[in-house]
């Protein structure tokens, strides 16, 4: 299993497919499930692939689904993987792509190695980087499954059952342009942005919310009042009520600071996803944990700040949770897997599929 699972890792890294250029990818993994799984495959209407795989072995068992993200982060274009002591590297000019076609790799490899299996979908979305956009736009018609798990964290024992609720703001604050000699005839756009964001707290909040201005610019030249600042921030709370009220004090906040001096702020405060959390008893999350001891590993449980698939799909009206590819440092050149965690993960997606086929 191993060298076959790292061939066909290794042969998706090398397809360059960063967030908005996934369409060639997603045509490589459509070509490889038709031929080795008989999958039958559709494409939804944003360029999701959906690959229902039959049955092997099992014939009233419900379905499920097992699904990944086809776009990297950059810089992801020429990724060439290195397998040396047990481990895969990129060379170190990129990102290595494990996040998440390891999850990919391993979720096709379990269902050719499983001894038999419901019905199963692959799902691969699209823009999953991005804000989640494939999972939003995921034809949830097309799916037989409405349970499944995302593969798409680091550790293999852990089951992510929620996430939070979260706001992006995009900002742009106008001032009035004059020669810093004169500026009393001008109103800084830096300014206007500084008081606001030093009025409201920043990081993290409470246990459950966070909030972050992560982006600025403004100002041309350094002998003038800048007249334009743009800013991108958010916040998220595992807490939607919490999100809410913090969003629009982000938003009100630079309102308030452009009023005071005549200035203006167009702030766009967009909610992009909301809070969810599956709850332990349910069926798909005591088939993960059952999969992960058979593994020989201790399943845990956790809700995280970071948003994912599941989450969106859960707020859709899915079981979805997320398992660990087994990577680390993800979205750095530093990213890697160990071939030992790899097979791990492999092995738990195998006994889900077992598992599932033996429950009906």
């Amino acid at each position: 299993m191993s060298e076959r699972l790292v061939n066909t890792f290794c042969e998706m890294v090398r397809i360059d497919s960063e967030s908005g250029n996934e369409a060639p990818f997603i045509d490589h993994v459509k070509n490889l499930v038709e031929r080795e799984l008989g999958a039958t495959c559709t494409l939804d209407s944003h360029g999701n692939l959906i690959a229902c795989v039959p049955a092997q072995g099992s014939t009233d068992a419900e379905p499920i689904f097992l699904g990944a993200h086809a776009d990297t982060v950059r810089p992801g274009i020429g990724i060439e993987p290195i397998v040396d002591g047990g481990v895969i590297r990129s060379k170190g000019e990129t990102i290595l792509g494990a996040d998440d076609k390891a999850g990919l790799a391993a979720i096709i490899e379990a269902v050719r190695t499983a001894e038999r299996r419901p019905v199963v979908d692959i799902v691969v979305t699209r823009g999953e980087e991005i804000g989640l956009v494939g999972a939003k736009n995921l034809d949830l018609s097309l799916l037989t499954a409405k349970r499944g798990f995302i593969v798409d964290s680091d550790d293999p024992a852990t089951i992510i059952l929620g996430g939070p609720t979260h706001a992006s703001l995009d900002i742009e604050i106008i001032g009035k342009a004059a020669h810093a000699a004169m500026p009393e005839a001008g109103i800084s756009a830096i300014r206007v942005a500084a008081h606001a964001i030093t009025s409201f707290d920043e990081g993290k909040l409470d246990e459950e919310t966070v909030a972050n201005i992560g982006i600025i610019e403004g100002g041309m030249i350094r002998n003038g009042v800048p007249e334009r600042v743009t800013l991108r921030g958010e916040c998220r709370s595992l807490n939607d009520e919490k999100c809410h009220i913090q969003g629009e004090k982000m938003k009100k906040a630079f309102e308030d600071a452009a009023n005071e001096v005549g200035a203006i702020a167009n702030v766009d405060l967009r909610f992009e996803y909301t809070a969810s959390l599956v709850d332990e008893s349910k069926a798909v999350v005591q088939l993960g944990k059952k999969a992960i001891a058979k593994a020989g590993l201790e399943p845990g449980t956790n809700v995280i700040l970071g948003g994912t698939d599941a989450l969106v799909l859960s707020g859709r009206g899915v079981d979805a949770v997320v398992l660990g590819y087994g990577g680390k440092a993800a979205h750095s050149t530093d990213e890697h897997i160990v071939i030992e965690d790899f097979e791990k993960v492999t092995e738990i997606l195998r006994n889900i599929v077992e598992l599932a086929a033996d429950s009906g």
